[in-house]
């Protein structure tokens, strides 16, 4: 299985050492960044799975920053505000999760698990809903015919050697019908 690899940001040396050790050793490919215009440029060179970026670094908008290059990187990665301020907006400046430091390794891993999770979901309902307008598109006569004669129950082959019984038990009523008109007209 490959590797997923995160985007790690924070002005933090031992915050970013600490985060990237932990997660490389839970298997993930981590980059790192200690700044949001280091972390811009990282997001246009490599695809990540995830970035979870700290939102106060050298100014107090720096984790919007970084939050608004990943959400129009055109790979689409899940997003997660680490940061030791709690704060209600999180979700209103397009991060998918609030971390709060300090945390626990193992919760902290499994909000990551859980959140990849949620996202890669997320992602796959997108791909899913727009290929349905695809696949409804009109279809031309010969294919129409080709699909409901796929999807008549198949028969044996006695029911098969009738068939032209069934065909002129059909025309039955509708020449019954002429016939009963022609009475009335007399």
């Amino acid at each position: 299985m490959a590797k997923r690899r995160v985007l790690l940001v924070d002005d933090e040396v031992s915050i970013l050492l600490t985060m990237k050790t932990i997660l490389e050793l839970n298997g993930f490919e981590v980059d790192t960044a200690a700044s949001a215009r280091e972390a811009r440029s990282k997001l246009k060179l490599r695809e990540y799975q995830m970035v979870i970026t700290d939102m106060r670094m050298e100014n107090d908008s720096a984790g919007r920053d970084v939050i608004l290059a990943a959400r129009t990187a055109p790979y689409h990665p899940a997003v997660a505000l680490l940061t030791s301020f709690p704060d209600d907006e999180w979700a209103d400046i397009g991060a998918d999760k609030m971390l709060v430091k300090p945390m626990q390794t193992g919760i902290l891993l499994r909000q990551i698990e859980k959140m990849l999770d949620a996202h890669a979901a997320k992602l796959q309902r997108l791909a899913n809903s727009a290929a349905a307008p695809a696949n409804t598109e009109p279809r031309s006569t010969p294919a129409k015919a080709t699909n409901a004669a796929a999807a008549k129950p198949k028969t044996s082959s006695t029911a098969k050697k009738s068939s032209p019984v069934r065909k002129s038990a059909a025309r039955r009523p509708a020449a019954r019908k002429k016939v009963a008109t022609k009475k009335r007209k007399r």
